[in-house]
């Protein structure tokens, strides 16, 4: 469906650009959004960051969600969490392994600046892909107490029924391919290779000037 990351971004920068006239805040979901919300930022004239929020992984199963985390500590547990086997006691063991990547991430990717404020702004998070959409749900809902003019989810592609999830949780949902058969994320590119962190940090000194 997608050569590359590049490739979707390039078509969301599209989509989005009736946003240029507002300096929009551009926000990645680390790491695999980063190259992509980079390209949005500079294509819509806005300021490009970070939305730190981590994915609760199911027991025995790390690529499968049960819920998300992010910075302050707030959890979203999903429908499911219980029959992965994932009890009250695992839940909270893998919050608090989650919250210290988010710290150590934070420390890592912006150590001389803090997050940019996005009150007042309109604020454009970008993934490079939803399947269950648990992180978004994090980052939307985190996103939304600090008090955006504008909230918009924008991805390149993902399941009918995550979409109807995260829609209440944003203003705008802008999503270029909703296909009924979803296995991974990774599917719908031809090129997927992992971002590394160090990719992410030198691409956020490069948007500070560093």
């Amino acid at each position: 469906m997608f050569q590359d990351r590049q490739e979707a971004a390039r078509l969301l920068a599209k989509r989005l650009a009736p946003y240029r006239s507002d300096h929009p805040l551009v926000l990645a979901i680390p790491r695999g959004a980063v190259p992509m919300a980079k390209h949005v930022a500079e294509s819509l004239h806005g300021e490009f960051d970070v939305v730190l929020v981590r994915k609760l992984r199911a027991p025995h199963q790390p690529e499968l969600a049960i819920g998300s985390i992010d910075e302050s500590g707030w959890s979203y547990i999903a429908d499911h969490a219980a029959s992965t086997g994932a009890d009250r006691d695992y839940i909270e063991s893998e919050k608090t392994a989650q919250m210290q990547t988010l710290r150590k991430r934070r420390a890592q990717y912006t150590p001389i600046r803090p997050p940019i404020d996005p009150a007042g702004r309109t604020v454009i998070v970008i993934d490079d892909g939803l399947a269950t959409g648990a992180t978004m749900i994090a980052a939307l809902h985190g996103l939304r107490a600090r008090g955006p003019a504008r909230l918009i989810c924008a991805v390149p592609v993902a399941p009918p029924e995550t979409l109807a999830k995260v829609a209440d949780l944003a203003d705008e949902v802008v999503c270029l391919e909703t296909p009924d058969f979803f296995q991974a994320v990774g599917q719908f590119y031809q090129h997927f290779p992992q971002v590394e962190d160090e990719e992410v940090i030198q691409m956020l000194k490069a948007s500070q000037g560093l």
